[in-house]
């Protein structure tokens, strides 16, 4: 489904799976070429040390390089599956405070994808993310690697996240 920027932000920070870990999308860059997140802190994600629960910032990584592919890439007229396929994350320092995250589609990035949905049908590949605390420190490294295929003729339009 295309939708706009301000209307996908507001159906995400609802959700509840986003809303009640406190993970809040600040912005969709325009064209949904990137994203801006925030962790907050709060009493339903601080664990038994008081930081951040883990499981709060690896949902947090979990929907945002597929989203964006899957909305630049119907943008460019593709009718595609777009999932997280895997991913693995490294906790380099406690959660503390609020956490924050960036997540950009360069135009070599959607290139290449595009390229691959248009030769093989299918493009998978990894991509880093960092976490950062309120003052800029390295909390988290997460590796996602996104999936997106072609859809084929007569089978449903459904998006899987």
């Amino acid at each position: 489904m295309v939708v706009s920027e301000k209307t996908l932000k507001w159906g995400l920070c609802l959700y509840p799976p986003l809303l009640f870990q406190r993970i809040w999308i600040k912005r969709f860059h325009k064209g949904f070429r990137g994203v801006d997140v925030k962790i907050a802190k709060s009493l339903f994600n601080k664990n038994y040390n008081g930081s951040i629960f883990g499981g709060t910032i690896y949902a947090a990584t979990d929907p945002f390089y597929a989203i964006l592919f899957d909305q630049l890439l119907q943008r460019q007229g593709f009718k595609v599956r777009v999932w997280l396929k895997s991913a693995s994350i490294q906790y380099l320092k406690p959660g503390r405070s609020n956490l924050y995250f960036t997540v950009l589609i360069t135009d070599d990035m959607l290139n290449e994808a595009v390229e691959a949905l248009n030769t093989t049908g299918k493009f998978v590949k990894a991509y880093p993310m960092e976490i950062t605390n309120s003052t800029g420190e390295l909390c988290a490294t997460v590796m996602n690697e996104v999936y997106v295929r072609n859809l084929h003729q007569g089978e449903e339009s459904r998006i899987a996240y």
